[in-house]
């Protein structure tokens, strides 16, 4: 096809006038002298554009399967996420389609599926996410100063291996087996349990422990750890403590304990490491670990301990500030697990 001339000064004037007078594109080619198209790409320079992205929209469109084809491949992927392409595209070939495993696969990038790794998140039934709910809606008026009366704790497992955290290693031809390019295996690797709390104004003490966790120990944290943490971050002033529903903290002694010392204990939904800021901490903490190489459990402590000092207390405040978001997503979820 050949490219369409471009009209003189004349015409062009002589186009515009009649244009003006709401006379047809036809009427006007024959009155300037020119072509027809030569006045349409003059009147409105968009129009070609338009129309060729149409017929290129048209012609992805035109493709080998049906919107019906299309939707029970939707159907099929929301059915069981966790299929691979391959059962996928013979679950759908199943069902009287005609189409090749490439075809599948570029129907579901169309449709804006993409292969993840997923989110590891605890298991919730129905009660629990009833639960969960019912707490958020009773705290979602709870204000920033409220929080900020919530001293937040948990136990975490640090290993000296950090598995698909450790970072990629930059070396040259023939460095492969060079001892400052390989990361090392370990079978068995040292680990270590840490309690830790923190609140808007920062976090306390860590403490090791060494032994499992039974209401006896937990007790023995909460003297020797949680008592001066809560002198070091609240100082007189009162505040509230946060715990899980491990068995050590739910028990019986332990819930004496508190009495006895005059603690009050912030009422907690099962299964809700998403309500509790100091979940992410641990993140930030493993993170700023990364690129540590610590060779035992002694190494390894020390690292979490310099690590740990390095945690600032605008830190801690923006995460205590995060509850009324994490509350208002649990509602939102009606329960379910949130992004957080």
């Amino acid at each position: 096809m050949g490219k369409t001339p471009d009209l003189t000064v004349v015409q062009k004037m002589t186009t515009d006038t009649l244009h003006k007078e709401g006379k047809t594109q036809k009427v006007i080619a024959k009155e300037a002298g020119c072509s027809q198209s030569s006045v349409s790409k003059h009147i409105n320079p968009f129009t070609r554009l338009i129309e060729r992205r149409r017929e290129g929209k048209d012609v992805v469109e035109n493709k080998c399967t049906s919107n019906r084809d299309n939707r029970t491949l939707e159907r099929i992927v929301k059915q069981n996420p966790f299929k691979n392409v391959v059962e996928i595209h013979k679950e759908w070939t199943a069902a009287g389609v005609s189409a090749s495993r490439t075809t599948t696969h570029r129907r579901m990038q169309d449709m804006g599926f993409s292969c993840c790794i997923p989110c590891v998140k605890p298991l919730l039934n129905n009660r629990r996410r009833q639960k969960r709910l019912a707490w958020a809606k009773d705290k979602k008026d709870w204000t920033a100063a409220e929080w900020s009366k919530v001293m937040f704790s948990d136990e975490s497992k640090f290993c000296i291996s950090f598995g698909n955290q450790v970072p990629r290693v930059w070396r040259k031809r023939g460095e492969a087996q060079n001892p400052r390019c390989l990361r090392s295996s370990i079978k068995f690797p040292q680990s270590v349990m840490v309690w830790g709390a923190m609140s808007s104004a920062g976090v306390g003490p860590l403490c090791f422990l060494r032994s499992k966790v039974n209401a006896a120990v937990y007790q023995d944290v909460l003297e020797h750890f949680m008592l001066p943490a809560a002198d070091q971050l609240y100082r007189d002033a009162d505040f509230i403590f946060q715990q899980d529903l491990a068995p050590a903290h739910s028990a019986k002694a332990t819930s004496t304990w508190f009495k006895d010392h005059g603690i009050p204990v912030l009422n907690w939904p099962a299964n809700s490491p998403d309500l509790n800021p100091i979940e992410n901490l641990r993140g930030i903490l493993k993170r700023k670990m990364r690129y540590a190489r610590p060779n035992n459990a002694e190494e390894l402590k020390a690292t979490i301990r310099a690590t740990w000092a390095l945690i600032t207390p605008e830190q801690c405040h923006r995460l205590i500030d995060s509850m009324s978001r994490r509350i208002a997503a649990v509602i939102q979820a009606k329960g379910a697990p949130t992004k957080y």
